[in-house]
């Protein structure tokens, strides 16, 4: 497809046709596994001008490209960067915008690596980290001290899912240079565009939705264009590169992740939808169901929903969580998500809050809706509540 054709496109065919050339691939659709360190050079001025696509192996190469372009395109960016896990893709968009004696204001529901990532590392490196309450909103204008230089989200936060309101913030902080990170691994780039409503860095766990299939660990970073040089020279600086293989397999996933988002986004409303109906289940954390306090920013900001949500229940003793969990048939027991597969987690949130306490001591179980039947999911997790109500 030549370039000239590439605007203004559906999602799906971006995600179909960029960021591949069969052209330039002898005819191969995708683009192959490129194993390399060494790259070599015709001449000695182009091994000092760098003038040509690629010049070494941890710099770049197409099997990096192909999805570093895709991601660009989705995100709206000026240019993007890949890491070896979400994790490494957030200290890396940090690294790239602060420095020892400034401040990072970091929404309280966010991450919990993130959150030891700023109470250990960064503090050793000399910055300091305070906490807000995600809903803050404008509010955040009163946080922001002299030393106030980046801002942490999380839309939503991937355990409680409070939204984080982006437009607000960004106005609150114009003029203070302060850079605003997203992760926007919930939403992904289909469903949320944190660029346009105001951010200046995304980071994804491409780990998840990109990936798909649970078998790859990988992060995204893109940026606006002011904050891109900064970003190249602390990706180089600090050695990151995803592996080809990963690459590949994250390619190979970004194909289908239109249509996987799609049924992700259908089934996870479904099943909160039932589960709020249900008399034992004392709240559902899904900021698409218009009980959601969020739901407003939901319906202003998204376009559909991300596979993972919570519930909460009466809180019962640990044989009652290991007696509905331990005897799932469909849904595993692990972190991470965006797989195919479904998995369900108790959420603990002794270590995950700092500025806001949370209003009740429910039980809290999060879930991944992956691509299984969905009656075969509710009947499981049917039987689930059966037997933590059995046994509480």
């Amino acid at each position: 497809m030549s370039k000239s054709n590439k605007h203004n496109l559906a999602i799906e065919t971006i995600l179909t046709h960029h960021g591949r050339d069969p052209g330039e691939q002898f005819g191969v659709v995708n683009t192959p596994v490129y194993r390399a360190s060494t790259v070599l050079h015709p001449d000695l001025e182009t091994l000092l001008t760098h003038n040509q696509p690629y010049h070494y192996g941890r710099r770049g190469t197409p099997s990096s490209r192909s999805v570093e372009d895709v991601i660009t395109k989705l995100e709206g960016g000026e240019g993007s960067k890949l890491t070896p896990s979400g994790l490494s893709a957030i200290s890396c968009a940090l690294m790239s915008v602060l420095s020892s004696g400034d401040e990072l204001l970091v929404s309280d529901s966010a991450y919990e690596p993130t959150r030891k990532l700023a109470e250990g590392y960064l503090a050793r490196m000399g910055v300091s980290t305070r906490y807000f309450d995600p809903r803050i909103g404008g509010g955040i204008a009163d946080m922001v001290g002299k030393n106030t230089r980046a801002i942490m989200l999380e839309s939503p936060g991937s355990l409680t899912f409070e939204l984080n309101d982006i437009p607000a913030i960004s106005a609150a902080v114009q003029g203070h240079n302060i850079s605003i990170i997203v992760d926007n691994t919930w939403g992904t780039p289909l469903y949320y565009n944190p660029l346009a409503l105001g951010a200046n860095i995304v980071v994804h766990a491409g780990t998840k939705m990109f990936v798909g299939h649970s078998d790859a660990m990988f992060g995204t970073i893109t940026c606006d264009e002011a904050h891109w040089p900064a970003l190249v020279d602390t990706h180089g600086l600090l050695g990151l590169c995803a592996s080809p293989d990963d690459c590949f397999l994250a390619a190979r996933g970004l194909r289908t992740l239109a249509l996987r988002m799609k049924e992700h986004s259908a089934r996870s409303i479904k099943m909160a939808q039932w589960l709020e109906g249900l008399d034992i289940v004392q709240e559902v954390l899904h900021p698409a169901l218009p009980s959601h306090p969020d739901h407003k920013i939901f319906t202003r900001d998204f376009s559909g929903s991300g596979s993972l949500f919570s519930f909460s229940l009466p809180r019962a003793p640990q044989k009652a969580l290991a007696a509905m969990i331990d005897k799932m048939e469909l849904f595993g027991i692990g972190y991470s998500w965006g797989g195919f597969e479904s998995l369900i987690l108790p959420v603990n949130l002794s270590s995950n809050r700092s500025s806001t306490a949370w209003p009740n001591d429910n039980q809290i179980i999060r879930i991944h809706i992956g691509l299984e039947g969905f009656e075969d999911l509710r009947a499981d997790i049917e039987a689930g509540i059966a037997r933590y109500r059995a046994v509480m």
